[in-house]
């Protein structure tokens, strides 16, 4: 189930959220078309999601992310579930405020890059933390490249 709803909120939703904007309204710029549904559905709607569920179920992310049984972990849990709800707030106003796009891009990529290189070192993942892995640096990557050549 975790591999389906990181597929679908990192890669088959936004993809086609590009290809329908850019058949509707055409592509004059697809890497922003890019930039603007990978941010909505990444950091948007996947870290409020996330947010959501680590601040009500903190024990899903302690024991199937980190393999951590002690319920003394779960405030901190909790804390992490509040982070991804801000920027998951700032990732889906960049939908009605295109302005917020790029910080939100930026504090999204940033966060996945931080958490990427997290589960990188974890030499003992399990599969989740695995799927974790790949899909924060894969979004990290598309992001970093959007706001780069945003900021340039």
């Amino acid at each position: 189930m975790y591999l389906l709803a990181v597929l679908l909120l990192l890669l088959i939703v936004p993809a086609a959220s590009v290809a329908a904007e850019a058949l509707l309204r055409g592509a004059p710029d697809l890497l922003w078309l890019v930039g603007k549904w990978f941010t909505f559905w990444g950091c948007g709607v996947r870290l409020f999601i996330a947010g959501i569920r680590q601040t009500l179920q903190p024990a899903f992310t302690a024991g199937e992310i980190f393999k951590l049984d002690d319920p003394a972990v779960h405030p901190l849990v909790r804390e992490i579930g509040f982070g991804n709800l801000a920027m998951g707030a700032l990732g889906l106003a960049s939908l009605a405020v295109p302005q917020w796009l790029i910080p939100a891009a930026i504090a999204g990529g940033l966060y996945y890059g931080l958490a990427g290189l997290g589960h990188l070192l974890n030499k003992e993942r399990n599969t989740n933390e695995q799927i974790a892995l790949v899909s924060d640096l894969w979004l990290f990557l598309l992001l970093a490249v959007f706001a780069a050549t945003r900021l340039a």
